[in-house]
This record gives C-alpha cells, sequence and structure tokens, in this order.
C-alpha cells in the first residue's frame, strides 16, 4: 500500500442474501482475471457464494458501464466494475480512464446502485500486478455501500 494511505476498517456483515453482478474486461486478461479471483475471495468472506454472483466479460474497459447499465436494469443488489488500464505511449489513456469512470459514476448516479470500482489505472503492468487485491477492495466497497443505502432507504 503506499505510504500515507489509510484504508476504512469495516466490520464483515452476511451478505449471503445479495445477487452480485461483476463486469470484468479482457484486455489486460491477466490482470483482470487476477481481480476477479480476488473479488470471489472477498465475496466469499461476506457469505457471497459463486452462484449468486453474476460475471460478464467484455473486451475491454471503455465497455464495462454499459453492461453495468443492463445489469442495473436487472436489479442486482451490487455492482463491480473489474479492469486495467495501463499508461502507453499516446493520450488514448486519458480517454479510456474518462470514457471507463463517467460512465460507472452514471450508472450508480442513474439507478441508485453501489458499483465497485476496481479499474486499476496504472503506468505499468508492474503497479497493476501489485494492486490486484483491488478486485476485493471493490466488491468490500459495493457492499458496505449497499449496507448504507438500506439506512437510507
Amino acid at each position: 500500500m503506499a505510504q500515507g494511505v489509510q484504508k476504512g476498517q469495516f466490520k464483515v456483515f452476511d451478505a449471503s442474501s445479495y445477487q452480485m453482478g461483476i463486469v470484468v474486461a479482457q484486455f489486460n486478461r491477466d490482470i483482470t482475471e487476477g481481480l476477479l479471483e480476488n473479488a470471489f475471495l472477498t465475496a466469499e468472506k461476506y457469505g457471497i457464494s459463486q452462484d449468486k454472483i453474476f460475471v460478464s466479460r467484455v473486451p475491454g474497459s471503455v465497455e464495462i458501464p454499459v453492461v453495468l447499465r443492463a445489469l442495473a436494469e436487472k436489479r442486482f443488489d451490487a455492482l463491480v466494475a473489474l479492469g486495467c488500464v495501463i499508461q502507453g505511449e499516446t493520450n488514448h489513456y486519458d480517454y479510456v480512464c474518462k470514457i471507463v469512470s463517467e460512465g460507472v459514476l452514471r450508472v450508480m448516479m442513474d439507478y441508485g446502485i453501489p458499483v465497485g470500482f476496481g479499474i486499476l489505472t496504472c503506468e505499468t503492468k508492474e503497479q497493476a500486478m501489485a494492486r490486484l487485491d483491488a478486485g476485493g477492495g471493490a466488491v468490500e466497497a459495493a457492499l458496505q455501500t449497499l449496507k448504507e443505502l438500506e439506512k437510507c432507504r
């Protein structure tokens, strides 16, 4: 973990009744499948079995928001976006990061459903490989946010 970064301390709760959708990009697949594996481990910690998780694989991170939207319409309790965008020699990186982050935000705001943001935006593949735990962090963020939303309703 980066120096000076403090993660929240959340109590694990029984989320076994929840249905979760995960959209995972296949671009940089060696990284995104690691994110997905970590997401499954965290979901299991919260009592969500893999049969209660719908996984959709899309070509790249740009395609994640449109599938998240379709899943939000199916009324999943929480969603997770997993992808990896690595800085290249062109400004394509900036456009991809903007599209996916704004698309994920729009799904959350339009549907009132938490979306765990597990999209790595790194300068190198080595940085991305060191952050595979972000898949689990995205699941935890979605579930903890869902719990808070339920208090508001």
